[in-house]
Order: C-alpha cells, then structure tokens, then sequence
C-alpha cells in the first residue's frame, strides 16, 4: 500500500538526480580519457582545443548539449509518467 502511494511521489527526486547526473558521465569521459589515454571524443576535443579547430570544438559542445537538454527531457516526461498530478498543457 506504501509502495502504491509514497513510491511515485519519492522517486520524482529521484529521477531528476539522475536526469541530470547522466550528461555529466558522458562530459566527465573528457577527463578520463584523458588520464587513461583512451580514444574518444573527450580526447577528440582536447585535440581539437590543441589545434584551434573551431569547428569540431563548436560540434562536440553542441552534442554535450543536445545530450543535457534530451536527459532534462526525459525527466520531465518521467515527471508525469510518475505522479499524475503533473500536466504538461
């Protein structure tokens, strides 16, 4: 009975702490891969940075964002998946 009522309300915390602990994984890996010296786009851009490539330093931020605004998406679809009493008009 606990679980029916206080578990949808409880997870909405929840759920934006993740939704929003994701991207930061993902921008995190430029630091890593860095130290570990594994391919990726985190060492893509530290490249790129190197060699003023602007362009490749313009896309890889707006992939980081397309990434941090798609999570904060997901969290807010959550939202009304998970208590009613949210409606998106």
């Amino acid at each position: 009975m606990i679980g029916r009522h206080a578990l949808r309300n409880a997870l909405i915390p929840v759920v934006t702490i993740i939704a929003l602990s994701i991207p930061g994984i993902f921008t995190g890996a430029v630091i890593t891969e860095q130290i570990f010296r594994v391919p990726g786009m985190g060492s893509l851009l530290i490249t790129a940075i190197n060699d003023n490539d602007t362009p490749v330093i313009m896309a890889i931020t707006i992939i980081f964002s397309a990434l941090v605004v798609l999570f904060n998406l997901i969290a807010d679809v959550l939202y009304g998946v998970l208590d009613p009493r949210i409606k998106y008009e």
